[in-house]
């Protein structure tokens, strides 16, 4: 794993280029000194050599000066050359001198010429050899100008040379080894606190805070690492305070009841609740970077996201989503600045029951103001006929006065079922449960509505009364009952016939039907009629003396006691309602 590490390569390969810089540096001079050293001693060796044959040479005849010269070369194990004043070579240790070519432009000699000691080092042409010449002036047969030479082949410098050479390399390559066995040691030492050091860091990019380094020696190193150590602590914290920051801005955002659903630049999803998600009928969670397009399809919402990156202003505008059933929505939009991208915020509030119940309102006071308005304007025409004189007409003023007595019966009803579905809808005054007979309910019911029943030629049936009990309020138990069975009697046709049945339902609930072959109800109005003054015939009703707030106060009682009311009706065939209480 150490030899993989790129910075442990470049170390061990920068000691080993610096290791062989120095022994090549090392080398390359010692070979110098050694070669200039082994010149001189040559030169100084040869120098003297040739002053002891310079004096020799004043005693050594003409016709012995050859024998003379390779005397000399065998006892300076040199080669000796006397060269005469005009350059010829008049005697030599090892050739010929009548076939050498004439030496006066040899740079030794010349030096020698001019009076001077003549140094050089050159390849000789007549023995094909490298040689190193040392010239001096020299006296012959009593003459001057000549010059005495000796030279060595360099050869033997060179193997002086070479044999110091290996051994600077012998000790170099062991040098070498030192050394890269120490680079290779603090090399790996230094990578594996680097890798140290990495890890730690990338286990703070993971969030991975438990972790420590170890205390480090007092270097570089050692301060990053406690730099690192201090760091990570620092992170530890700011990181818990922004988890917490965060977990408790999802609660919020996500427990909240209105949708929030956040976009960036491009109109893709960074953020949504559960609750926007439930509003367009999408599963959770949804994924980030999801185009808006394929969460709301609705242009006037995805135009109003637009509007808001473009301006940077807030926007607010009331809209039905189709994707949430049509429901009725408040969006609030308003720009969002996340690490300096611009993006937009939404906020939908769900206005359907609000403007449900706005309506209701305004039905409510157009029906309420409706019905008071025809009872009192009968009132008040009969009564000003009768204050402008009809009193005295007593034919017809006592038939007026029944006018007048009807309609105010009629007025009262309406303010005592107001009063009591007021009572009903505002939960107030509610008297502690108790045990009812579904029985006798029934019965009580039955009695009140009979007179009534018996003068439209109406049948009313009871039929398999089981004593089942459940958790209410007798009385209104019993307004329900009558309100019911007073409907099935009022809208049914001269002799027909009421049936009232009780017993449990599959799951154990008490149920109560009240069926009638009656008039029937048409399919479309059946889902209002228990909407407060919602009439199906309003012409019957108002014949009847109904004052359309019946089934509404039904509805409120049972839902109260926390059951449920529902209907079947055939138009021309009759009805049934049925009430669901939870059993005693």
């Amino acid at each position: 794993m150490t030899l993989r590490s790129p910075i442990f390569r470049k170390l061990l390969l920068a000691a080993l280029l610096l290791i062989l810089v120095t022994a090549a540096a090392l080398d390359f001079s010692l070979t110098r000194f050694v070669s200039a050293r082994e010149a001189g001693a040559v030169e100084r060796q040869l120098e003297s050599q040739s002053r002891i044959l310079s004096g020799e040479l004043g005693t050594v005849s003409a016709d012995r000066i050859e024998d003379w010269a390779k005397s000399a070369g065998a006892r300076a194990q040199s080669r000796v050359t006397l060269i005469g004043p005009d350059g010829r070579v008049v005697a030599d240790s090892e050739h010929d001198p009548t076939t050498m070519e004439n030496h006066s432009e040899r740079p030794e000699v010349r030096e020698a010429m001019a009076g001077h000691r003549g140094v050089s080092i050159r390849h000789s042409s007549t023995m094909d050899l490298d040689f190193v010449y040392v010239a001096s002036p020299a006296m012959y047969e009593g003459q001057k100008g000549f010059v005495l030479r000796l030279a060595v082949p360099l050869r033997h410098l060179r193997a002086a040379i070479s044999e110091v050479r290996w051994r600077a390399v012998r000790i170099s390559l062991v040098a070498v080894a030192l050394a890269l066995a120490l680079g290779y040691f603090f090399s790996r030492m230094f990578t594996r606190r680097i890798h140290k050091l990495q890890r730690f860091a990338e286990g703070l990019v993971e969030a991975r805070f438990t972790d420590r380094l170890e205390p480090a020696p007092e270097d570089e190193l050692g301060s990053l690492a406690r730099a690192l150590n201090k760091m990570a602590g620092q992170m530890q914290d700011l990181v818990a305070r922004l988890s917490s920051e965060s977990a408790r801005r999802e609660a919020i955002l996500s427990s909240m009841v209105e949708g929030v659903l956040a976009v960036d630049q491009e109109l893709c999803v960074t953020f949504c609740n559960e609750s926007f998600a439930g509003a367009v009928g999408a599963q959770m969670p949804v994924p980030e970077r999801l185009p808006v397009l394929e969460l709301v399809r609705d242009p006037e919402f995805l135009d109003l996201l637009t509007r808001v990156l473009v301006t940077g202003a807030t926007q607010k505008r009331r809209l039905q989503l189709s994707a949430a059933g049509d429901r009725t929505y408040e969006i609030q939009a308003a720009p969002l600045e996340v690490r300096s991208r611009r993006g937009a915020i939404a906020i939908l509030h769900d206005v359907t029951d609000l403007e449900r119940l706005e309506r209701v309102r305004k039905d409510f006071v157009a029906n309420v103001s409706h019905e008071l308005r025809t009872p009192l304007a009968a009132i008040q025409g009969y009564t000003e006929t009768l204050l402008d004189g009809a009193i005295d007409d007593r034919e017809n003023s006592r038939r007026f006065l029944e006018v007048i007595k009807t309609h105010t019966v009629r007025l009262g009803r309406i303010t005592s079922d107001l009063l009591a579905l007021s009572e009903l809808e505002s939960g107030k005054s509610i008297p502690p449960p108790e045990r009812v007979s579904i029985r006798a309910a029934v019965e009580s019911a039955l009695s009140s509505v009979e007179p009534e029943a018996r003068l439209r030629q109406i049948k009313v049936h009871a039929v398999n009364l089981p004593d089942d009990f459940i958790m209410g309020n007798r009385v209104r138990v019993e307004e329900a009952l009558v309100n019911l069975l007073d409907n099935a009697a009022k809208f049914n046709r001269p002799g027909g016939e009421v049936w009232v049945e009780a017993g449990r339902t599959p799951d154990g609930k008490v149920q109560v039907t009240v069926i009638d072959d009656g008039i029937g109800i048409p399919s479309e109005d059946l889902p209002r009629i228990f909407e407060r003054f919602y009439r199906v015939d309003k012409a019957r009703s108002r014949e009847v003396g109904g004052t359309g707030l019946g089934l509404a106060i039904v509805k409120h009682i049972v839902e109260r006691m926390g059951g449920s009311v529902n209907v079947e009706s055939q138009l021309g065939k009759g009805s049934r309602f049925t009430l669901v209480f939870p059993p005693a």
